[in-house]
């Protein structure tokens, strides 16, 4: 039979995962990928400010629609006067990632929403997009509060990313009721599979799995740190809340040289140069078991 066309019981399962305030609700999408197109094109905004380095997906289309692209780089002190006060555009739509990529940097969100930056946004009456995909993997609530607050924020989330399942394309979108009812207007039926919506289901009633992945991750991050520091080949590995970590090599290293010094190992690293911001001495380790790690600790040594 055809999937349920309102994905019903789904949403009811991310709701459940995910609480929204009463004036809200959500859309669900064939993957986050789908999520940030499908924003994008129905808001057709002017200008687009990234807060980067970002998912290159968000430029890429931004591009693509014609819109221009304001970048303010994160990693150089952007919370100094000099950043926070840059001019953002009126009207522009903002993207802000919680936790970052492909640094895994956590920002006290909340926080900063209640103080300059969404004064600053809001004066602008920007639209505000916050993805949290890997938020999942730290213990702090999310900004889908802010909603109450704010009609124009939208919070973006991947299911794959923390639940482990990349070919499962789920991802939803977050935003003030009225919003979501016209967005939904020109999204076609029957988006996710019936499969993929039964698996996802499953997998968001597990609630025993979100504090054991929780544990397990923050453990073996702890580990590959370590790893990563020890060997002395990094001029500095940046504290990370999500399921990666980023390092950067000395000023001439080559990440493309140590990836494929690592590939014999069957060990893949990610050279970061195609993120805004970053060259390619930044590197990025997914955090694997603790087997993997240490078949990373032997192949370091004999690099």
């Amino acid at each position: 039979p055809y999937s349920d066309p309102d994905y019903g019981l789904l949403k009811q399962a991310i709701i459940q995962r995910y609480p929204i305030p009463d004036n809200a609700d959500i859309e669900v999408f064939n993957g986050a990928s789908a999520a940030i197109f499908a924003l994008l094109r129905y808001l057709q905004p002017q200008d687009v400010v990234l807060y980067a380095p970002l998912y290159g997906e968000y430029e890429r289309l931004a591009e693509r629609l014609g819109c221009k692209i304001h970048i303010i780089n994160r990693l150089v002190g952007w919370v100094s006067d000099s950043v926070t006060q840059q001019a953002i555009p009126k009207g522009a739509t903002v993207i802000f990632v919680n936790p970052a990529t492909p640094d895994g940097t956590l920002y006290d969100l909340p926080e900063l929403l209640a103080q300059w930056t969404l004064a600053q946004w809001t004066a602008a009456d920007c639209h505000i997009i916050i993805d949290e995909s890997f938020l999942d993997f730290c213990v702090v609530e999310s900004a889908m509060a802010y909603i109450a607050q704010y009609e124009k924020l939208t919070i973006i989330k991947s299911l794959s990313k923390f639940y482990g399942c990349a070919g499962i394309r789920i991802g939803f979108i977050a935003a003030n009721a009225d919003f979501i009812h016209h967005l939904k207007q020109l999204e076609p039926a029957w988006k996710l599979s019936s499969l993929d919506m039964a698996y996802m289901q499953q997998a968001l009633a597990n609630t025993d799995f979100i504090e054991q992945t929780r544990q397990q991750t923050d453990s073996n991050r702890k580990l590959l740190k370590q790893v990563l520091h020890d060997s002395g080949l990094f001029a500095e590995i940046y504290p990370s809340c999500a399921n990666f970590l980023l390092a950067r090599l000395p000023d001439g290293g080559d990440g493309y040289q140590l990836q494929a010094q690592l590939a014999p190992a069957w060990i893949l690293i990610r050279v970061c140069e195609n993120f805004i911001g970053l060259d390619k001495r930044y590197v990025r380790f997914a955090v694997k078991d603790e087997v993997a790690i240490e078949q990373l600790v032997r192949a370091l040594i004999n690099l």
